[in-house]
């Protein structure tokens, strides 16, 4: 089985995707060390599609995979490759919040550039990446789809994905 959770930066895919992966012994994979280069500060040079989509691939090919972020644009044959698509959706003004903390933590200092980005995102006008862009392509998905709105606990995010795995998974997720 394969899963993706996808959502807004700061709306928490990459803690519940490893949160989720840990739980149900899955692989995890996050779309941000396919995406960017490794550069320090980090997340500065992106990966180019023709090199991200066969080495984002290669690591799909394990049989039970979670991975978090947006794969928009990287081609169908990944996009298309999921059975379960879980959208977080987060209040502006709390991501914002989330994504100063880990900006500090992880690399010492606050992108404005990237904050002012992120605040875009449920503009359905907004030319990048937005709200209207990832619920239209989750529209032509065939997985099923799990929204989770709001600011919820990381153990209440993992509950709900969990309700919904097929009972054959009941005795992975027990552990």
């Amino acid at each position: 089985m394969k899963i993706l959770i996808m959502g807004a930066s700061g709306s928490g895919q990459t803690t519940l995707g490893k949160e989720l992966s840990k739980h149900i012994s899955f692989k995890f994979i996050d779309a941000d060390d396919m995406y960017w280069l490794p550069t320090k500060p980090e997340y500065q040079k992106k990966r180019a599609v023709d090199i991200r989509l066969p080495m984002t691939l290669k690591e799909m090919q394990s049989p039970n995979v979670v991975m978090a972020g947006s794969i928009m644009g990287w081609g169908d044959i990944l996009e298309n490759a999921f059975d379960l698509i879980v959208f977080l959706s987060l209040d502006t003004n709390i991501r914002i919040e989330r994504l100063k903390q880990r900006e500090m933590l992880e690399l010492g200092f606050v992108d404005q550039e990237f904050l002012d980005w992120a605040k875009e995102y449920d503009n359905p006008g907004f030319k990048s990446r937005s709200r209207f862009k990832h619920e239209t392509w989750m529209s032509n998905r065939q997985a099923q789809i799990l929204k989770i709105e709001g600011d919820q606990t990381v153990k209440q995010r993992l509950d709900k994905v969990l309700s919904i795995l097929p009972q054959q998974m009941e005795p992975i997720c027990q552990k």
